[in-house]
């Protein structure tokens, strides 16, 4: 891409990647099938390598993240179960009333710093049996949190919440959606995640770079079960080997590089918290948060200077700002666009 002064930097979300040239190539060149008859071969290396990459018995690729929640969900409750999950959690804020509508489930939500609730938190939340209560049947966890600001699950917490869970027959659900910046960040391999989790998936449409798909994990008959609500649900695909494609040349080649968009977002953490009175999140992935209350001003205020200076965040609330780096923005851009945040908040 040649840069102007009036090229967007666009860190709205990670959502904003598109494809690279090799990529498009391994699209152009992809081996297809009827994914629905499990004919399609490139799908079905896919579904391979993530079953391997999660430590799952098989996977199922969907057109989307939020469909392997909605399915997952499905496939776990019964019409009036209830959902424990953190408040911010994706479910709950960006998929329309979808589990609700589709299943019948319920949500009971917690609280928590960084989009993150504690053992004991869930141990009060799980119900007692009664005819006049909802019957506790899920635990979610989103890793990393997207609202929490790219905060990575400690693995001892999570095994410390999957034993509560399982003790008391509940079935315990990974929203994945950033769950390879999680690996990066600590080191922990994705399998170690996925040991405790009945469902789990990862989105390739994030910070891996691919235009479109999620693949869904956990044991075969889960996955066959889940094949049924793909039905249902309307993400049975024909030839998917052109978009399948693009996921494996993510997990082969964007895959480590996630570290690149950590200390990128680093970069404008220490920018911003150099700011008096600015709060700043704390980092550990490529989210960055941060509240300008205290400047008196809005996050409206701000999202439209900065849109005159070319940087595009996305408002998180009347006060909250979210950066988010990805693939394509390049350091310099980031350098770019920390200086210009800087000098637009000291404006005010």
């Amino acid at each position: 891409m040649i840069e102007t002064a009036t090229t967007l930097i666009d860190l709205f979300s990670d959502t904003a990647t598109r494809p690279t040239d090799g990529m498009r190539r391994a699209i152009a060149e992809a081996e297809v099938g009827d994914e629905q008859r499990r004919e399609d071969p490139t799908v079905n290396r896919l579904q391979a390598a993530v079953a391997e990459l999660l430590g799952k018995e098989a996977a199922l690729f969907l057109p989307s993240g939020t469909m392997c929640n909605l399915i997952s969900f499905a496939v776990a409750t019964k019409p009036g179960d209830e959902i424990i999950l953190h408040r911010t959690a994706h479910p709950i804020v960006a998929e329309g009333g979808g589990t609700p509508a589709f299943s019948g489930a319920l949500f009971n939500p917690q609280d928590g710093p960084r989009g993150m609730f504690t053992p004991a938190q869930v141990a009060a939340a799980i119900r007692a049996p009664s005819r006049y209560a909802p019957r506790s049947r899920v635990v979610s966890i989103e890793q990393t949190t997207n609202l929490g600001g790219g905060g990575v699950w400690p693995l001892a917490t999570i095994a410390e919440i999957a034993k509560l869970a399982r003790a008391n027959g509940l079935w315990m659900h990974c929203d994945g959606a950033r769950l390879l910046n999680a690996v990066v960040a600590g080191g922990t391999p994705a399998a170690s995640y996925g040991s405790h989790f009945d469902s789990i998936w990862i989105d390739f449409s994030k910070g891996l770079g691919a235009p479109v798909g999620a693949v869904l994990a956990g044991s075969r008959s889960f996955i066959e079960e889940a094949w049924y609500f793909k039905q249902r649900f309307g993400g049975a695909m024909r030839q998917a080997g052109v978009i399948a494609a693009a996921c494996l040349y993510a997990l082969e080649n964007n895959v480590e590089r996630l570290a690149d968009d950590h200390a990128n977002a680093r970069l404008i953490y220490e920018a911003l918290r150099a700011i008096p009175k600015l709060h700043v999140e704390d980092v550990e992935t490529n989210i960055v948060i941060f509240d300008v209350e205290a400047l008196g001003v809005t996050a409206a205020d701000v999202e439209n200077r900065l849109g005159e200076q070319h940087v595009r965040l996305s408002v998180m609330g009347k006060t909250k700002l979210r950066a988010v780096t990805h693939l394509d923005v390049t350091r310099a851009q980031v350098e770019s666009a920390a200086r210009t945040i800087a000098s637009v908040l000291r404006a005010f």
